[in-house]
Formats: C-alpha cells, sequence, structure tokens
C-alpha cells in the first residue's frame, strides 16, 4: 500500500511540474513584446487641476519605462512588481494626500506597468495625476 501512495505522489509531482511548465511557456508566448528601431510616440501628462502638457518623443527603447527614463519624464522606484512610478514631468504624487499616477494608452486603462507596455511607432501615452484612492 505504501508503494501505491509513492506512486500517486510521483504522478502528482510530475503532473505540477507539467503544469507550470504550460504556464510558464504561455507567459513567455504571450506577454507584451517589445520591437527594436526608431520610433516616435506622444507622451500626455494630464494634472489632477484637468491641465495637461504634451511631449513629441523618439526613441530606441522597446518598452515605455525605459523610452520615459531615457528622457528623464519618470521618476520612482523599481518592487516586487516593476518599476512604481511615482514622479512624470518633474510632478511627484503626494501620498499624503491620495495622489497617484494612472497610466492610459490611446484612452484605454493599461493592463500593464510602464517597464512592460511595448512603445509603438506613432502610440500616444498618458499619465493622469488621480487624488483620491477608490
Amino acid at each position: 500500500m505504501e508503494k501505491n501512495s509513492k506512486k500517486k505522489l510521483i504522478v502528482l509531482a510530475a503532473a505540477f511540474v507539467v503544469v507550470l511548465a504550460l504556464f510558464g511557456a504561455l507567459y513567455f508566448a504571450l506577454r507584451p513584446q517589445g520591437t527594436e528601431g526608431k520610433k516616435e510616440f506622444t507622451l500626455e501628462v494630464v494634472l489632477a487641476d484637468g491641465t495637461s502638457k504634451s511631449h513629441d518623443l523618439k526613441t530606441d527603447a522597446e518598452f515605455l519605462g525605459d523610452a520615459l527614463l531615457e528622457h528623464k519624464l519618470i521618476g520612482g522606484s523599481e518592487n516586487a512588481y516593476g518599476f512604481f512610478v511615482t514622479t512624470v514631468d518633474g510632478v511627484t504624487a503626494n501620498d499624503a494626500n491620495q495622489e497617484w499616477w494612472f497610466l492610459t494608452i490611446g484612452g484605454e486603462s493599461s493592463n500593464y506597468g510602464v517597464d512592460s507596455v511595448p512603445v509603438t511607432d506613432g502610440g500616444h501615452y498618458e499619465f493622469t495625476l488621480m487624488v483620491g484612492w477608490e
């Protein structure tokens, strides 16, 4: 009976490894991919009072975070989830006022952090300073 129990455990462990490998393969196949080469794009910075400033930029960077760091338009820190943006175009979000930067791409909410968003030629990206955690 103990032999049968060991076999089941080995089969379960092997199945777990296979499932984990499949999830890993899916992640790498479906994750956002950057493209090499020169790209032109627009970054719009919208402040809490509704005023905005537009930046027309050029880059060879594959991902938005790298491009914006290259142009010194964002600041923040690395954490377990990627780059956490706290400053955009010289304006730092104030936690005490419940301020935070919201990234949209062509007006649509981004599903990824700034360091995982591919830069596309002709792309339009927006950082909006939001107030309130809700």
